[in-house]
């Protein structure tokens, strides 16, 4: 199979890129800026072109698929050429699709934890030495990609996001897949610039739904009240398994479920939004054929996926993490899960807005008490971000109004905000970090050495 990839440096392309090379495919990219890891990853497997930039010319008759990236535009030359040559052309999720169609497929979504959850699923099945393709929107401990493409694998595990398929694709991803078993842990309006009210977005999961295969599995947690009307509408046909917090108990900073007959299961994550994961993986788990002795046999070990409540240092008096939250219902699940770990330490909650919708003065609202439980919250943001994004412009009384804390502290210059934070004590205290970038260049580890020493 011969396959091109357009706008190969993206996260998850070149991860498919090196997935499909390892298949044994010849593979070919290209791009007009390749970022680390990428390019370093491509170079290793002999898959970075030879220069950056379009080139029509690269596409050839004898190609069995192009693959497009989200990176590239509906105009791009190389997609315009392929049209005009009548290849093949798939989104990211439509390839998936089309490698795994002889599989079981199993594919999580919702608006926060489906990377936490596959994560988890992965770990388990790993340590079970059960064999499974996957797609996961994180790097993993003990997994050298985020994409994994066999011909021998009888599952496949998706993480299945609502955005857009592709530039000429407005379909959201997880509506591509056609799952066997799906799992659903929640719905918190994103994506302001592709759904534009809160109604349209829930649609997406409720169309969803629809997608998973006759007789399939929907797995959702009824926590949520607008998931758990959107789970006891689904079809009929399906066999539906609600989910909620699991029982456990909190003591000396270990988190520690506990099942039937008092058996007891230590755990290395903590907070109720990481329990309820947990159980949505367990439910998966099951019905993928593991007991769950086999499940809380592997959980024990699980640390967590890259950026989801990562640790980045600890001391005996002070503990820094960081967290790809970023949207409302993020901030408010991770913070309060922080504090109520650590109950006895003094929380400073630093975030910044960084995506589209975040940046969206008409959905700033929805941050209000998302921060609430932290004893100290700051808040970052780059107008230069905003301009880059040709949004409206926001102002600092506009933040403070909409995260609706009087004692927020606003910050639009990086140093300013890196300064700030080293001026502080912290001793038995913990720093909490929340973005999907890194406040414009900031070395978090370098930063928490600083403040521990």
């Amino acid at each position: 199979m011969r396959i091109h990839l357009i706008a190969i440096g993206g996260s998850a392309m070149h991860n498919m890129a090196i997935a499909l090379h390892q298949k044994g495919y010849h593979v070919t990219g290209s791009d007009d800026e390749i970022r680390e890891p990428s390019r370093s990853r491509l170079a290793k497997h002999g898959l970075l072109p030879t220069y950056d930039g379009w080139n029509p010319d690269v596409l050839t008759s004898d190609l069995d698929a192009v693959i497009l990236g989200m990176h590239a535009r509906g105009d791009n030359p190389e997609l315009k050429r392929a049209q005009e040559m009548g290849l093949k052309i798939y989104s990211y999720p439509e390839y998936l699709y089309e490698q795994s169609k002889d599989k079981i497929r199993v594919v999580v979504g919702g608006s926060h934890g489906k990377t936490s959850i596959t994560a988890m699923i992965l770990h388990v099945l790993k340590y079970n030495n059960v064999d499974t393709d996957y797609m996961v929107g994180a790097q993993l401990a003990g997994f050298d990609t985020m994409v994994k493409i066999t011909h021998e694998a009888k599952f496949a595990v998706f993480e299945g996001d609502e955005y857009l398929a592709s530039p000429i694709d407005p379909r959201p991803k997880f509506h591509l897949y056609k799952p066997h078993i799906a799992v659903l842990s929640g719905i918190a309006w994103d994506h302001i610039n592709v759904f534009p009210t809160f109604d349209l977005y829930v649609e997406q999961f409720r169309l969803f739904t629809q997608f998973i295969e006759p007789a399939g599995t929907l797995i959702y947690c009824q926590e949520d009240d607008e998931l758990k009307r959107v789970g006891e509408n689904a079809p009929a046909h399906l066999r539906k398994f609600p989910y909620t917090i699991p029982a456990h108990e909190i003591e000396n900073g270990t988190t520690t479920l506990i099942r039937e007959g008092n058996r007891r299961v230590p755990l290395q994550i903590f907070g109720e939004h990481n329990l309820m994961n947990a159980e949505g993986a367990r439910l998966v788990c099951r019905a993928m054929g593991l007991s769950d002795e086999q499940f809380d046999a592997a959980i024990q070990s699980f640390t967590g996926a890259a950026k989801r409540l990562e640790l980045v240092r600890k001391t005996d008096h002070f503990t820094c993490f960081k967290d790809f939250a970023h949207s409302p219902s993020k901030l408010k699940a991770t913070t309060a899960a922080v504090k109520k770990q650590f109950p006895e330490r003094h929380l400073v909650a630093c975030m910044e807005l960084h995506t589209f919708s975040s940046l969206n003065e008409n959905f700033l609202a929805e941050y209000a008490g998302a921060m609430h439980t932290a004893d100290e919250a700051c808040v970052y943001f780059n107008p230069q971000t905003i301009a880059h994004k040709k949004l409206k412009p926001i102002s600092e009384e506009q933040v403070k109004q909409a995260f609706a804390r009087e004692d927020l502290v606003i910050f639009t210059d990086s140093a300013a905000w890196v300064n700030y934070i080293k001026s502080k004590s912290w001793n038995n205290s913990v720093l909490l970090l929340m973005t999907s970038g890194n406040f414009d260049g900031v070395d978090f580890a370098a930063l928490a050495d600083s403040l521990k020493e």
